[in-house]
């Protein structure tokens, strides 16, 4: 799927005088290579401030836990994600309330979203799916309208648009994450809440080292959430690149588009209208309940592709409690049957590239 060998390559040796530099200084808990990456990363999103955090889940959850969300409150969001952006609403006690996605990005369906406010709804969460943002000014309008937080789940899409705005720049707050696969990843676990209030930047910032503010003095209860010394180091090292990745990223979506637009049963993801799209993945849909088929071709092949998701988080056993039903989200559940994840890489090169189209077209045809 991502040959992280081949990313690192060109830049081995400044990851490693940073891995040294570290080593050397032995401050591996809060060094100042934490504070220089949380001001690059602002600069590089467009956000006032960004508090580094030790993984994409733990910036949801201390976002959640920043904005005082708890039991008897409602959160609305999608059933089509990573289990992270439930599974924060849920630790915090509160309840997620699922609505279904618009089929032509993954992401949430704002008509959706509005219907599904009760009384009990204090905000909502829409997740950024595969690099291209949600149709967030509807949503912020919703918001505003209605007197709710929104905060993005931007974990697979820094460096993504919408309508001339960063993902990461809607409403109180926004998490990422740097895992390895990211298009801007750690080697190890990372994250960050980027946000343009000073006051939940601050809260944030307390809550990561287990509520202190200062030092021993505990306003709150919050938990271990710190960015490693070490991983600041090496995505600083990193971040410069970025942007280079990405073109790198969107040159091979523009290929798979060019190559497989023919197929049929195949539909391709596209960059909606003032959007831009990072392909975080490059998910296509495969009709016709022949997914399954075509990916253990691909695997036999030895060509790496996924499935996100196999199961909405409507349908999940630790959610049962909650009473959604198989058909409640249709779209969401179609997307679960068709959906699969091809190779995206800034380095794939254009032969290996050719041979997943002709391994697709192949067993298409078949």
């Amino acid at each position: 799927m991502l040959d992280l060998r081949r990313l690192h390559a060109p830049i081995a040796r400044e990851l490693r005088l940073a891995f040294d530099g570290i080593l050397e200084s032995g401050r591996f808990i809060m060094g100042p290579e934490v504070a220089r990456f949380e001001e690059a990363l602002a600069a590089a999103v467009g956000s006032r401030r960004a508090i580094g955090l030790s993984s994409g889940t733990d910036a949801l959850l201390a976002l959640m836990m920043a904005l005082g969300v708890g039991k008897g409150d409602e959160v609305i969001t999608t059933p089509y994600t990573f289990f992270a952006t439930a599974g924060a609403i849920a630790r915090v006690g509160a309840t997620p309330v699922f609505v279904d996605i618009d089929p032509a990005s993954f992401d949430l369906d704002p008509d959706a979203v509005e219907s599904a406010v009760t009384g009990r709804t204090v905000g909502v969460v829409p997740v950024h799916l595969f690099g291209q943002c949600a149709e967030m000014r509807p949503l912020e309008d919703l918001a505003e309208g209605r007197g709710l937080w929104l905060i993005e789940d931007a974990a697979q899409a820094i460096g993504a648009g919408y309508r001339g705005r960063p993902a990461g720049s809607f409403g109180r707050g926004a998490a990422l994450s740097f895992f390895p696969a990211k298009n801007l990843g750690a080697l190890g676990d990372a994250g960050a809440v980027v946000t343009n209030d000073e006051g939940l930047a601050d809260e944030v910032r307390a809550l990561r080292e287990h509520g202190a503010a200062p030092k021993y003095h505990h306003r709150s209860v919050g938990g271990n959430f710190r960015l490693d010394t070490l991983q600041a180091a090496l995505l600083l090292v990193k971040l410069p690149h970025l942007a280079a990745w990405q073109q790198g990223r969107r040159r091979v979506a523009e290929r798979y588009a060019a190559r497989l637009s023919g197929v049929g049963g195949l539909v391709l993801p596209r960059e909606l209208d003032g959007r831009v799209h990072v392909f975080n993945q490059y998910v296509v849909r495969v009709l016709d309940d022949r997914r399954d088929r075509l990916r253990e071709a691909l695997v036999e092949a030895g060509v790496g592709c996924a499935i996100y998701y196999p199961e909405p988080l409507h349908l999940q056993p630790c959610f049962a409690s909650l009473g959604y039903r198989a058909g409640d989200m249709p779209e969401a559940e179609r997307a679960c049957r068709e959906a699969l994840a091809l190779p995206i890489d800034p380095h794939l090169t254009e032969d290996q590239q050719q041979r997943v189209c002709d391994l697709i077209e192949e067993t298409v045809r078949r």
